[in-house]
């Protein structure tokens, strides 16, 4: 694509984002009038830009210019003066005054509003008041120019230096000029690498402190995002080190400065010196604290009376329990804090069921919640009991951009009214949102985490459910019998046999477990188009849009998220004159894409329609890994509405488009919490970190009619033999035990 320059005249403006930035406008040159389009914050009719960018063709408005860079100088003619003064800029200044101040001071006007306000006072219809009003108003947006200019000179994006200015208003030079790195912490979006090229063009020395407890801070971060809720101390100084090419000395001494600050937290965990941020060693502690209270204010003394009860429900319902099953509810029914862990087939849900109809008959209040739309979804349809998200339990609300500003209504002031609270998929339950969850929960409030430990851990940092168990500190109850039904299905015996190391069996008659052989990744594609376009639906009565999902190890390659997206969405949803497409980010959304949220966005608005077509709920957030169907695009309004899974409907406008991914194709890693009919897999190649046996078990898992598997068997073979899980610096099962031991000690 051709990189073009044109200098011209802002006609007018067309749709502005304020938030954003993101501006359509009419810019006139020499020769024309072009529409442009782009990342192009406090622009006005009247000011002179020179812009950087390349033609493109929209769908609906024809030719425009996609804009990549600009830059802007205030209007020196009258008419263009008397333009930028009439665009209601300035609050107080209307067409009809901009005419009598141009008249009156002509190209002088600007100096006259900024510099002697009181002059203007001299034209009819203006007071005193009102000019120092407006002069206020213009020196301010002065004040932004100069900052979006001087931010432009650290190549800088529009959109981030909107949010810089926006921050910190009149001292945003003094802190880019002596520490950018504080940008890092206060802006979302700025990280160390971005902050790191500002303060170099600032001239500040690679040394400075604040730029290594930046980068200490930035590698902790890192870690997190791959699910560390700490690092040992010796791979952060080698980290550091790399990264700064500085003297270990340096890193040192800024380890003990944030130490000092309370931005960090040093100990021995695990047996090696480690380091913290805080946010995560509070909460793991509080994690710990609060299991174990929680555990410890509940004790049924009548066991008899509960047994009992079982027995009886046993009859009136005709539901023999296994004898784990029924150990767990005996559990559930007398201690605090209980973890029930089991694969597919064991008979979790006939569990939590029979534990619910003993809640019921006690009249207790009970709560049952999942991390994801999906997964309380399906724990609705499973008990015929009401179920929600955690992050809706808990109230979630989320302050200006920044997810690390999300907040939640309920806490210890203000507790979940529960007596009972059921949490399942607790494997995807990261030590951020139990440490949020546990605050909520009250005195007195009996807790049960169901969940499989040996699917994948959170995408967050921590490990939670695996930790609470390796504790052995909290009660557990694992169930591991596979009752005859589900011994019916190759799917979940399958599972197992994965789960424990060995081959799956393929390809038997009548089986709803199959493997399709091919040599060559192109092949595999091809075959996994061919299956979800016509082969499953001709076999099965399956949707291929709808009814199957594609979960896929890796992001990119041939057989990577953003590969077989494209291929799937070009045979289930081509292009049509009848369906509206928005391009963004090399990527094309079209009306009746299956598309997934893949960030948490805790402030965004959606509402909920009953049979009748009638709104029936409201609320906000929409999660990462939450999936639907684009409805509607709507170019002439900058949005597109997506309806999700769980009935939500969501209008986006086209500046959060970044938070969408196309949906026919998935990771393993979104999967988790969600169940499809048909689920096809491609095991082909890829590093072995990522091709394991828990990831094999977590895809095959999430099926509830049919697995397909295309590829090589050995690679099948070789997954299975992959025990090899990615370990994460967790501390909360040593916290757990540590606490639990010193309480006793002191008990005693």
């Amino acid at each position: 694509m051709d990189e073009i320059r044109i200098t011209g005249e802002v006609e007018s403006i067309i749709y502005q984002n304020a938030d954003n930035g993101y501006t359509v406008f009419a810019l006139e040159t020499e020769d024309d009038e072009v529409t442009c389009v782009g990342i192009v914050p406090q622009i006005h009719a009247g000011e002179s830009l020179e812009i950087t960018g390349h033609w493109s063709i929209h769908p609906l408005y024809g030719r425009q210019i996609q804009v990549t860079s600009y830059e802007k100088s205030m209007p020196t003619t009258c008419a263009g003066i008397e333009k930028y003064l009439s665009s209601g800029l300035i609050k107080g200044i209307g067409p009809k005054i901009a005419k009598k101040i141009v008249d009156r001071f002509g190209e002088a006007s600007f100096y006259v509003i900024e510099e002697k306000p009181e002059q203007l006072a001299e034209i009819k219809g203006l007071t005193y008041e009102k000019a120092q009003r407006i002069s206020e108003v213009f020196r301010e947006q002065h004040e932004l120019r100069k900052a979006m200019l001087f931010l432009q000179e650290f190549d800088v994006s529009p959109t981030y230096a909107m949010r810089i200015y926006k921050k910190y208003k009149s001292r945003t030079f003094e802190v880019v000029k002596h520490n950018p790195y504080r940008l890092a912490d206060d802006i979302w979006g700025i990280g160390f690498r971005m902050a790191d090229k500002m303060a170099a063009s600032a001239g500040i020395s690679p040394d400075d402190p604040n730029r290594v407890k930046a980068a200490v801070k930035y590698i902790l971060t890192n870690a997190a995002s791959n699910g560390d809720c700490y690092l040992p101390k010796e791979s952060l100084m080698e980290q550091a080190k790399e990264l700064l090419q500085l003297h270990p000395d340096h890193v040192e001494n800024a380890i003990r400065e944030l130490q000092v600050d309370s931005q960090i937290w040093q100990e021995t965990m695990n047996g090696m010196d480690s380091v913290y941020l805080n946010t995560y060693f509070y909460a793991e502690m509080a994690v710990a604290k609060r299991l174990l209270e929680l555990s410890q204010e509940y004790m049924c003394t009548n066991m008899e009376g509960v047994a009992n009860e079982i027995a009886r429900m046993e009859k009136k319902t005709g539901v023999i329990l296994a004898e784990e099953q029924r150990a767990a509810v005996l559990e559930a029914m007398s201690c605090g804090v209980l973890i029930i862990t089991g694969g597919p087939g064991t008979g979790k849900t006939t569990t939590i069921n029979t534990i619910l109809r003993l809640l019921k008959d006690e009249g207790c209040e009970v709560v049952l919640a999942a991390p994801t739309g999906r997964a309380a979804k399906r724990m609705s349809e499973a008990t015929g009991v009401e179920a929600q998200t955690i992050h809706r339990m808990l109230e979630s609300t989320f302050l200006g951009e920044d997810v690390r500003r999300q907040t939640f209504d309920r806490n210890e002031e203000n507790p979940i009214e529960a007596d009972v609270i059921i949490i399942d998929e607790t494997s995807m339950v990261d030590i951020m949102l139990m440490h949020a969850l546990l605050r909520a929960v009250a005195p007195g409030t009996r807790l049960i985490f169901v969940g499989d430990v040996d699917q994948l851990p959170s995408v967050g940092p921590g490990n939670v459910l695996k930790d609470m168990i390796r504790s052995e500190r909290l009660k557990v109850v694992r169930l591991e019998h596979i009752f005859r039904q589900a011994q019916e299905s190759a799917i979940i015996m399958n599972a197992h046999r994965i789960n424990r190391g060995d081959d799956p069996v393929l390809n038997e008659n009548g089986t709803d477990f199959f493997f399709v052989k091919r040599a060559f990744g192109e092949d595999v594609v091809r075959t996994i188009r061919d299956l979800v376009l016509t082969r499953l639906p001709k076999f099965t009565g399956c949707d291929g849009l709808r009814d199957m999902q594609v979960l896929t190890p890796m992001r990119k390659g041939v057989l990577g998220v953003q590969n077989l997206n494209t291929v799937l969405q070009a045979a289930l949803n081509p292009p049509s004159e009848e369906r509206a497409e928005k391009e963004f980010r090399q990527i094309v959304f079209r009306e009746g894409d299956k598309v997934m949220q893949i960030k948490n966005n805790y402030n965004i608005a959606w509402r909920m329609y009953n049979a009748m077509g009638k709104r029936c709920d409201e609320g906000v957030g929409i999660f990462n890994g939450d999936a639907g169907m684009i409805r509607e695009i709507d170019d002439a309004n900058e949005t597109m509405q997506v309806v999700f899974d769980d009935g939500k409907v969501v209008d986006y406008d086209y500046s959060q488009l970044e938070e969408l991914e196309l949906a026919y194709a998935i990771t393993i890693h979104k999967s988790q919490g969600s169940e499809y009919p048909v689920v096809i897999i491609p095991v082909h190649s890829g590093p072995p970190m990522l091709m394991t046996r828990n990831l094999l078990y977590t895809a095959v898992t999430r099926a509830k009619t049919l697995v397909v598997l295309v590829g090589i068997q050995e690679t099948i073979s070789a997954m299975v033999n992959n025990d090899r899980e990615v370990g994460r610096y967790t501390g909360l099962a040593q916290r757990i035990r540590n606490l639990y031991d010193f309480m006793a000690e002191a008990g005693e």
